[in-house]
């Protein structure tokens, strides 16, 4: 039985401690998955406040590109009705249903005192969406996530930010340690992958070579609680309460 298999018991105030594997960020992020997704319309600016009153210490998205060269925060990339959707990256800006804000919108409704997490759908949005956060002083705490290790690479000169790569266990066919390795050679920051796919030993194997580990999809109390206790240094998930209320009792 791997360690993310065992049961881990319910956490009471009562039953708080320390994790047993200590992660490399002291405390781990509490990311709020498309804001307050349990509470609130995801990816809205009313999702993405609520997050921060709930407890988030980083938010989540996805971001495309308008038509007209504009960051915006949504998770399809497409609008419109089943039979006439259309793609965000031919839309401009000002023709967008007003639920979808732009990533400029974001920070002027919450400000920066956040992590933020971004799934880079559309690479053309890179370069837009650092020099957004760059003119809020926000660059080095953005986690900027995508699949292919080629566009992480180029990415690299670009931005001081956390460049993540989000992946399966399942689809690593050189192996986690092969993996780690590589990622540090190229010069990323962190690997991501759903909460199933850890275990104690992969995140020590990812630590060894000074990479973040970060797990998303942990809904559950036991879930997060299981992901916090082998050292993990951030977590996703849609029920921010449960989020700071499990991170709470271990740190």
């Amino acid at each position: 039985m791997t360690t993310s298999d065992q049961p881990v018991p319910p956490f009471t105030s009562s039953t708080a401690r320390p994790p047993r594997y200590r992660s490399l960020r002291t405390p781990p992020i509490a990311f709020a998955h498309r804001g307050a997704k349990a509470h609130a319309p995801e990816n809205t600016i009313e999702a993405f406040r609520l997050a921060l009153r709930l407890g988030a210490t980083g938010l989540e998205s996805d971001v495309f590109m308008t038509g007209d060269g504009v960051p915006v925060l949504d998770h399809d990339g497409v609008v419109g009705s089943v039979l006439r959707k259309r793609s965000i990256c031919d839309i401009k800006r000002r023709d967008l249903p007003d639920h979808i804000p732009t990533l400029t919108e974001l920070y002027d409704a919450v400000g920066s005192d956040f992590e933020l997490s971004l799934d880079i759908k559309d690479p053309a949005a890179l370069d837009a969406v650092v020099e957004v956060s760059r003119q809020v002083d926000a660059e080095e705490r953005l986690w900027l996530c995508h699949p292919a290790l080629d566009v992480l690479s180029s990415w690299r000169q670009k931005t001081s930010a956390q460049l993540v790569n989000s992946v399966r266990v399942t689809k690593i066919s050189e192996g986690l340690e092969l993996r780690a390795a590589k990622l540090a050679d190229i010069g990323i920051d962190a690997i991501n992958m759903r909460y199933p796919d850890w275990n104690a030993g992969h995140v020590s194997v990812v630590h060894r070579f000074e990479l973040y580990a970060l797990g998303w999809d942990a809904q559950q109390h036991r879930e997060i609680a299981a992901l916090y206790d082998m050292g993990l240094d951030g977590v996703f998930s849609d029920h921010v309460d449960r989020l700071s209320e499990t991170l709470a009792l271990f740190y």
